[in-house]
């Protein structure tokens, strides 16, 4: 049984940047696809980017496109989201994502073991 761990989250002004990490336990990182999701009060649960095969190949939401990175460290088995020029609407809980099940890297049905989430707020 995987557990997810995360930490980083917080308050940041527009244009400010975030790092969240999420650690693994009782999975080997590398082995598997690894992802990062985000739901804001009121709207579903949505797919932020992931890297689903061993080359490190990642995808990425249109909306966070060259201002999130994803990546992760094998030695420490954590992996992490870079957000820079962060947005009010960036404004979510961020959830780390583990084991793709499914077809669809940015369903959320996709994937079987999640983070408790960290909140992420951008305001001034």
């Amino acid at each position: 049984q995987a557990q997810l761990v995360e930490s980083g989250g917080g308050l940041v002004q527009p244009g400010g940047s975030l790092r969240l990490s999420c650690e693994v336990s009782g999975f080997t990182l590398e082995l598997y696809a690894i992802g990062w999701f985000r739901q804001a009060p009121g709207k579903e649960r949505e797919g932020v980017c992931s890297i689903t095969d061993s080359k490190g190949v990642a995808y990425y939401a249109e909306s966070v496109k060259g201002r999130f990175t994803i990546s992760r460290d094998n030695t420490k088995n954590t992996m992490y989201l870079q957000m820079n020029d962060l947005k009010p609407e960036d404004t979510a809980v961020y959830y780390c994502t583990l084991f793709l099940t499914g077809s669809k890297w940015d369903d959320a049905k996709s994937w079987g073991y999640w983070g408790q989430g960290t909140q992420v707020t951008v305001s001034s």
